[in-house]
């Protein structure tokens, strides 16, 4: 098994508290970015933004609280392992609902961008949708099976290929998704007169942002296959690394990374610079408009 259940879960204590005061600070500042803006920006993303850091801190608490009663209160009557070896407990129950909720609402915030990047054609959307609904089915079924289980050591392994089951679902989604909106950002803006560094900013942000969620759905995928302990790890991970994903993509269109090459590089197509608010900008390609703020010259850009 490697390392043993009660450092895994000490380990996801320390690294989830680590980052969820990354994701803290990113939603402050995410928060004063959308209070400013109107529409659907403010109207869908703020909840969003709001309710990822709910969960997460639900999940934060309802781990500090284990460790209280495996390390402190318990610790003559249970030893830490079996006390986090219990699957039955209702904290652990509560702990990897959020973690399960979490995730599929992180899948939930990747179908719509991609629904909308791609023209709101139904056709992409369906599929996406077919596959959330799957996902939400064994992830839930996931945890009650968990639950019922008690210990590792009577999990079934019906019960074991829906939790992998989950997983693969979660992780190709976001991959098969990234992919996509690359693709689209690409056929989007290459015929542009600048060339690949036109759409390298969106581009980098998507990429970025979805190579981060699926790495960490990856190795969660991977322990669980090993049969290391360090899933547990994982899972106390996953759900703030969710938040900070999210908030990461709302700051990196907003302060517009990378577009500091397209300066760098001047345009020679037609024999004159051509100004980047000609340019299909994020939030075109975010809610398929033809025109947005950033587009009228106001510099604002949109998520």
């Amino acid at each position: 098994m490697g390392i043993p259940m009660d450092a895994a879960a000490l380990l996801g204590l320390f690294l989830e508290t680590l980052l969820y005061g990354v994701f803290f600070t990113l939603y402050w500042f995410t928060l004063f970015i959308l209070l400013k803006k109107t529409g659907i920006q403010r109207q869908l993303l703020l909840p969003v933004a709001t309710l990822l850091l709910c969960i997460a801190t639900a999940h934060l608490i309802i781990d500090f609280i284990r460790a209280l009663e495996a390390f402190v209160f318990k610790v003559d009557t249970a030893g830490a392992s079996d006390y986090y070896s219990n699957f039955a407990s209702p904290l652990f129950v509560a702990s990897t609902a959020l973690c399960v909720t979490q995730t599929i609402l992180a899948d939930a915030i990747v179908v719509w961008r991609c629904y909308v990047l791609n023209d709101r054609k139904l056709l992409v959307a369906i599929p996406f949708c077919i596959i959330l609904l799957a996902s939400v089915g064994t992830g839930y079924y996931g945890v009650g099976s968990l639950s019922r289980a008690r210990l590792l050591s009577n999990v079934p392994l019906a019960d074991y290929g829906c939790i992998a089951t989950f997983d693969a679902l979660t992780m190709g989604l976001s991959v098969t998704s990234t992919s996509l909106n690359a693709w689209r950002i690409y056929r989007t803006r290459c015929f542009m007169p600048e060339g690949f560094a036109a759409f390298l900013p969106v581009f980098v942000v998507v990429i970025e942002s979805g190579a981060l969620y699926s790495t960490s759905i990856l190795m969660l995928l991977l322990t669980f296959f090993i049969g290391s302990n360090g899933q547990y790890t994982m899972l106390d991970i996953v759900t703030p690394i969710v938040g900070i994903t999210f908030c990461l993509i709302i700051l990196q269109v907003h302060f517009g990374v990378g577009r500091n090459l397209l300066a760098e590089k001047p345009t020679e197509a037609r024999g004159n610079h051509e100004p980047l608010s000609r340019a299909k900008c994020t939030g075109e390609l975010e809610h398929g408009n033809n025109e947005c703020a950033h587009c009228r010259g106001t510099g604002d850009r949109s998520i």
